[in-house]
């Protein structure tokens, strides 16, 4: 009977730990979420394997049981690894060319397309056959209506 109420003592005492283990992995999985791996650059530090990733909850799992919130956290990533740590940087200067750029490259292929094609239609416009070009193509259509050809 000694036995069974020092388990049951056990098991009541471990209880608390667990809810708040559970709830600690949660909290770190939501900031985990929102930061990039910076082995895999295209994972999150939540869903990533790699050896840097799994050091980087344990920081986050220590910072919260330290009592930090969850800006706290993410403003020591940034300033140890940077900007890029996030998947939604801040817009300031020096990540303008990670909010802008993609649009800026789309602006600039479209410009070069549109430029491609006005020429291209330039070419075709003033490229018309001659009075003797025309004569000498309507002479091998002809040649070529009279003996059977397909061509």
């Amino acid at each position: 009977m000694k036995y069974w109420r020092l388990a049951v003592f056990c098991l009541l005492s471990a209880m608390p730990s667990l809810a708040t283990s559970a709830d600690l992995e949660k909290r770190m999985l939501g900031i985990a979420a929102e930061l990039r791996c910076l082995v895999c650059q295209n994972e999150s530090i939540a869903a990533s394997r790699a050896d840097l990733a799994v050091d980087l909850r344990q920081q986050i799992r220590e910072q919260i049981q330290a009592g930090q919130t969850n800006d706290e956290i993410r403003t020591y990533m940034v300033e140890r690894y940077g900007d890029f740590v996030l998947y939604r940087p801040p817009l300031k200067a020096t990540t303008l060319l990670l909010w802008f750029g993609p649009m800026l490259l789309f602006f600039f292929g479209l410009t070069i397309l549109m430029v491609s094609l006005r020429r291209r239609r330039a070419r075709i416009v003033t490229s018309s056959l001659s009075a003797e070009e025309r004569q000498q193509a309507d002479a091998l259509l002809d040649q070529s209506a009279d003996t059977g050809n397909p061509r």
